[in-house]
């Protein structure tokens, strides 16, 4: 009798996660639209990335914990309830500040989501899916991003309503995945220390500790281009590509995005080391690629590159996670990812912020060479400091 309810629990979480990210990407198809129609700025754009990152942060930091106290499913659907809400706001987008409130509530959602869903997926995981649960997690957050853009983007250009009725359609399916959720198997009993949970703890387990600086160099090259096709993919298409529909606004965000489960699959074929250099090596490359082909406004080696670091960046995500997560007991695993998502999103965020005060003083493509010099250090870096850990530890790197 229990084996639906935890068959509920693992692969209901894992496309309940996935649905999380693609709400909150939603709404990137129609920034154009919204900086054109309703005079918003780049500022304001960039701005809502930031948001967005503040707001997922605070609830890793402040109740990452949370579900280890409470339980995995109260958390799971608070985290739908809020990304609901935020598909309402945006139906009303005629200014910054609907926008922005929209985002801190997905960016909440979203990092609720990232500890809750992703610890209740390990909870449930059968022995014979041990490889599962990190391919899961590693690529739901890119993978769930490019379903939202491209199906809003769709929905946008093809549909009536243009403005309503892709949050329409996002709500809809929260409320069914909501609904979901709440017929899945606990995999935590509640406990006394809720408030205490509540105050920010960095924690890791100690075999994963030692590899904290790699993973984070690694975390915050790779999710800071994200930020960047996030903020301002609408912007490439319109001004670099020259198309100015939301799908195309879309694409340009998904080729990044979506081919991260690629990167991912493959780099669970390989060890957790391998798959960071590796896959960072690639994203180098590809990053530079980028930059290179919008300078020359080259629409398909653009999206070729992007493709390919994006690939780069499923592999660098799932190789950190599995570093991360070494040794990792059950109590450990909400607060272990709290910490992986918290300096993945802060990651993006500093350099975003940082961007969306350059866009006065500098072009959109000299902010791309920016990314790729980021990059290029980012590699270099962790280099020195994977060839020193396995030096330690005697351990070959290919």
């Amino acid at each position: 009798m229990n084996l639906p309810r935890d068959a509920i629990a693992f692969w209901g979480t894992a496309v309940a996660l996935i649905l999380a990210y693609a709400s909150s990407s939603t709404p990137v198809p129609l920034y154009e639209t919204w900086r054109v129609a309703d005079g918003l700025t780049y500022s304001d754009l960039s701005l809502s990335s930031v948001i967005y990152f503040i707001g997922a942060v605070s609830a890793l930091m402040f109740f990452g914990r949370l579900s280890d106290f409470l339980g995995r499913r109260p958390i799971a659907i608070l985290a739908m309830l809020l990304a609901a809400i935020s598909s309402v706001l945006f139906m009303f987008v005629d200014s910054a500040l609907p926008l922005l409130l929209g985002r801190g509530l997905q960016g909440l959602a979203s990092g609720l989501a990232s500890t809750a869903m992703t610890a209740w997926i390990v909870d449930s995981a059968k022995p014979h899916q041990r490889s599962l649960p990190p391919l899961i997690i590693s690529v739901s957050p890119l993978v769930g991003l490019s379903l939202g853009s491209l199906g809003g983007g769709a929905l946008i250009t093809y549909a009536p309503l243009p403005r309503t009725l892709v949050f329409l359609t996002s709500l809809a399916l929260i409320i069914i995945s909501t609904l979901m959720l709440c017929f899945a198997r606990e995999s935590i009993s509640r406990k006394p220390g809720v408030l205490q949970s509540m105050k920010p703890l960095v924690g890791l387990p100690e075999a994963g500790k030692r590899w904290y600086p790699i993973a984070a160099i690694t975390f915050t090259c790779t999710w800071a281009m994200g930020g960047f096709y996030q903020a301002f993919g609408p912007t490439i298409a319109a001004q670099y590509l020259h198309s100015t529909t939301a799908i195309a606004a879309a694409i340009v965000f998904a080729s990044f995005m979506m081919p991260s489960i690629f990167g991912a699959t493959l780099a669970s074929k390989l060890t957790q080391e391998r798959a960071v250099i590796l896959g960072l090596l690639v994203f180098m490359v590809s990053a530079a690629g980028v930059a290179v082909s919008l300078y020359f406004g080259a629409l398909v080696p653009f999206l070729i590159c992007g493709a390919l670091a994006g690939t780069a960046q499923g592999a660098c995500m799932n190789g950190g996670i599995r570093l991360l997560m070494t040794g990792a007991q059950p109590h450990q695993r909400a607060s272990t990812f709290s910490v992986i998502y918290a300096t993945a999103y802060t990651g993006a965020a500093i350099p975003t912020l940082v961007v969306g005060r350059l866009t006065g003083s500098f072009s959109l493509m000299e902010l791309v060479f920016g990314y790729a010099m980021l990059a290029v250090l980012g590699f270099a870096l962790v280099s020195l400091l994977m060839l020193a850990q396995l030096r330690k530890q005697q351990l070959p790197l290919v």
